[in-house]
């Protein structure tokens, strides 16, 4: 068990009127600068989607957030899935919306309006049957060998997982990905396998100070993902979506084609558990 979660309760449900304001500030904030950031590069306003990282972030916490706008969650590590969907599934049915896959939810409206819950960090294989019950997007697929064993588990629950394929754009060794040379090929393999929706790919932008190096990273991905559709290699077709820019670079990787934004911190705070 990570460490923090021994010293948090996750599956804490109340929050002080205190706490809830500066969560529901943070989050217009956020929505604020990615608007401005659409303005500034020509883009549909709307165009670009907030997903939210809730590490470290309790039930109460994520719906606070939820309460102030966010429509799109994602969890860095499936035991927090685990420890929090069945609160968030129940108090978002309360509030109308249907969370992630609502899998063996009974309760939720059917013209509920759907929160997707993805999973953006690593995921081992021995956790992947944990999760699908919730999460109905994996963003952290890095390999063919990966998709292969989420098709299966999907395959046998009789469901359909969205999945990013993650590639390492800035070729740094702290992070995970496939070679952007060998991406493309490993998006038409993941694209035939029977229970995966490839949905599109993710990056994490380059850890330099130098805006011209982060932005074709950004540039590059997005290249990668036009050459993917292009091809029309079959279950390719839905390969549309750029998970790329955090809070330090979210502008430049919206001027480049963003449509997901991952953001944590700008919303909740400093974390108080690593």
């Amino acid at each position: 068990m990570t460490a923090y979660m021994d010293h948090k309760d996750l599956t804490n449900e109340s929050i002080d009127e205190t706490r809830a304001t500066q969560i529901r500030d943070g989050v217009h904030r956020v929505l604020d600068a990615i608007a401005e950031a659409e303005s500034a590069a020509g883009c549909a306003p709307g165009s670009v989607k907030l997903l939210a990282a809730t590490k470290t972030r309790d039930v109460g916490e994520i719906m606070a957030a939820i309460d102030a706008g966010i429509r799109m969650i994602g969890e860095n590590r499936p035991q927090e899935v685990m420890a929090k969907a069945e609160g968030l599934r129940r108090l978002c049915a309360d509030r109308g919306f249907a969370l992630g896959t609502g899998d063996g939810d009974t309760t939720r409206p059917s013209d509920a309006e759907h929160i997707p819950f993805h999973l953006i960090g690593q995921l081992q294989a021995n956790k992947i049957g944990k999760i699908l019950p919730d999460v109905n997007t994996i963003e952290s697929v890095d390999g063919v060998e990966l998709a292969q064993r989420i098709a299966r588990r999907a395959v046998a629950r009789g469901i359909t997982v969205g999945v990013l394929l993650e590639v390492n754009e800035s070729g740094e060794a702290s992070k995970s990905g496939c070679d952007p040379q060998a991406a493309v090929d490993i998006a038409a393999q993941i694209a035939q396998l029977d229970g995966i929706r490839l949905e599109g790919l993710m990056t994490i932008g380059a850890h330099v100070d130098d805006e011209a190096t982060i932005r074709a990273c950004f540039a590059h991905l997005r290249g990668t993902r036009d050459t993917i559709l292009a091809s029309r290699a079959p279950g390719t077709e839905h390969c549309t979506e750029l998970s790329m820019g955090m809070t330090h670079d979210m502008a430049l990787a919206i001027a480049e084609g963003a449509t997901i934004v991952r953001v944590g911190t700008a919303i909740f705070g400093e974390r108080a558990f690593i």
